[in-house]
Order: structure tokens, then C-alpha cells, then sequence
């Protein structure tokens, strides 16, 4: 179990640059790296233990997280 909150930035350092370009032009992405913000930021909050959760919740939004990744590195490749 991780305790790192990871950020878009941290998942493509190489891509920074794309990153701020789709998110100041492409609504979609926007709306899959605020999701995505909003589930990651759940995951830390529970492996941190600040939040309680049981094993399947915590799992269903990893499962989640990872969906979202895929598509902005979908994306990211498109761009």
C-alpha cells in the first residue's frame, strides 16, 4: 500500500507540456484529469487513513483510477 498521491504529473513527467496543452483546450480532458484528481485523492485519503473504506470500495476506485489513466495516456498519445 502506497501513501503517494499520484498525480498526473508524476504519472507522465515526460509529458508536463501536454498535459497543461489539453487542459487548457480540450474539455473532455479536463473532465477525466478532475475525476481522476478526485478519485486519487480519495485512494491517498484511505490508505492514509484519514477516511475509512472496506477492501472492495478501496478496489473498485484503484479500478476506476487506472480507467482514467489509461485514457489520458490515450490521449496524451493523441495529442
Amino acid at each position: 500500500m502506497s501513501h503517494v498521491l499520484h498525480d498526473l504529473h508524476a504519472e507522465f513527467p515526460d509529458d508536463v507540456e501536454k498535459l497543461h496543452q489539453l487542459k487548457i483546450s480540450n474539455q473532455h480532458f479536463r473532465t477525466v484529469a478532475d475525476r481522476y484528481h478526485d478519485i486519487n485523492k480519495e485512494i491517498h485519503r484511505i490508505e492514509s487513513e484519514v477516511e475509512p473504506a472496506s477492501d472492495e470500495r478501496t478496489e473498485t476506485l484503484k479500478k476506476q483510477r487506472l480507467l482514467l489513466l489509461d485514457e489520458v495516456a490515450a490521449m496524451i498519445a493523441d495529442a
